[in-house]
């Protein structure tokens, strides 16, 4: 088979290196992983009334401070995805993650003992450091293991399948578990299996990274070539800040709605003992959803216009939620809007982003991305949110806008699609 010029030997090699049952050993486990990180971001969101009535602001403070609460996870979690993606650069992803992981459980079991606002706000600040510093390790450890070829089932693996069977299932399980037992046997139960089960399990079977991938930290003392430049160039320039300003706008919408979907549904009126199931519908509907998303995209090879179709068509649709008073309406708009955006854009900027960057950024710029996009983009969707439901008492009004941003999420993208250069090492179908 001919070579393609497009694609560089040094950053991204033809075959990835041999590793036996690397699917099961990294995408399994990662997913595993993500699955119960996913869960110790959600459960405050389960618990958050019952912690207001414990700690003392229901009431009239609890919509600033559930909101102060709920999103103080969200930055830690800002500034470590930057920070981590470049000071973790030179260092095994394998490492950071066993860190990390002990990290964010002992802050999660911690939450179960804490007895003020501002010990909950530290803790919740602590979980964000911890799991945001893990987050780019991940892609590490895609672009080391898995070719151009695998790269979107290892994306979809071990991010999108981790997160959305995560808040699927945890709002249906963790409601009637924190009903039953308290919110504190909720936090202490998802803090140990982080360490007594995901941990070893890490430590056990995750692989270190390939020789390959730790050449060019070596490099210099031996007398070879200088260590890449982590330049701006090198991320991809202006083109870079367009895939940010897009998860900027995913992170809005995403979080916007994951933040409070357990207590909007209680507001539509329906059987209380169906919000566990209605809180879980719309990642239920994301996960139904991926099957013929993904089929489409295997078939057309086309990514990019994917992803945009999310932002936008969830975008249109989550708008369209302020313009009725049903609430049945109101959550089917919801269900299909969240579920269609992430089905169709999470699966695919991950692949997007990876393939097109050099290995050696791959750390640092998913870092920004997610940093910048997830955990900034949830910062002002939640401080958004809350405000209007103070001023408005209806979360309809800020749904809408975070569909309105994330049309312009989707326009942003399409941008970013239409500039990727053809050195860019994804085939052009991609684009």
């Amino acid at each position: 088979m001919p070579s393609d010029p497009r694609l560089s030997t040094q950053d991204l090699p033809a075959q990835a290196p041999p590793l036996p049952h690397k699917w099961l050993r990294i995408c399994g486990l990662l997913l595993v992983g993500l699955f119960i990180a996913y869960l110790d971001r959600s459960n405050l969101s389960v618990g958050i009334k019952n912690i207001s009535t414990d700690l003392g602001f229901s009431g009239d403070e609890f919509a600033a401070t559930s909101s102060l609460a709920l999103t103080a996870f969200l930055v830690g979690y800002l500034i470590s995805n930057f920070l981590g993606g470049f000071l973790t650069a030179r260092i095994d992803a394998k490492w950071i993650l066993l860190a990390t992981v002990a990290g964010y459980s002992l802050c999660t079991l911690f939450i179960g003992f804490v007895d003020s606002v501002e010990a909950l706000i530290a803790l919740r600040v602590g979980v964000g450091v911890f799991e945001g510093i893990y987050w780019p390790q991940q892609f590490r450890m895609a672009k080391a293991w898995f070719d151009e070829r695998e790269m979107t089932r290892a994306s979809a693996l071990i991010q999108y399948y981790g997160q959305y069977l995560a808040l699927a299932l945890g709002f249906f399980l963790l409601t009637p578990i924190e009903a039953s037992y308290g919110w504190r046997p909720m936090f202490w139960a998802l803090g140990a299996i982080g360490l007594v089960v995901i941990l070893p399990l890490y430590a056990r079977f995750l692989p270190t990274a390939p020789a390959a991938t730790m050449a060019p930290t070596r490099a210099r003392d031996s007398g070879g070539p200088s260590r890449k430049r982590l330049s701006f160039a090198a991320f991809g320039g202006w083109r870079f800040v367009l895939i940010v300003f897009s998860y900027f706008t995913n992170g809005m919408l995403f979080w916007g709605i994951t933040l409070f979907i357990p207590l909007i549904v209680p507001t539509f009126g329906f059987a209380p003992s169906v919000n566990g199931l209605l809180s879980a519908a719309p990642y239920i509907v994301s996960l139904l959803l991926t099957i013929p998303m993904m089929i489409l995209g295997d078939r057309t090879g086309r990514r990019g216009p994917i992803a945009v179709s999310g932002l936008v068509v969830g975008g249109v649709l989550l708008a369209c939620v302020a313009l009725t008073d049903s609430p049945v309406l109101q959550f089917a708009l919801i269900c299909l809007g969240l579920g269609y955006f992430t089905a169709s854009y999470t699966p695919n900027i991950w692949a997007i982003a990876v393939t097109d960057l050099p290995a050696h950024v791959v750390g640092p710029a998913t870092g920004i991305i997610n940093g910048f996009g997830a955990g900034g983009g949830g910062i002002v969707a939640g401080a958004l949110v809350g405000a209007l439901l103070a001023a408005t008492g209806t979360y309809a009004l800020g749904l809408s806008v975070l569909g309105l941003v994330a049309i312009l999420g989707g326009l942003a993208l399409f941008a970013y699609t239409r500039m990727r250069p053809a050195t860019s090492s994804v085939a052009p179908a991609d684009s």
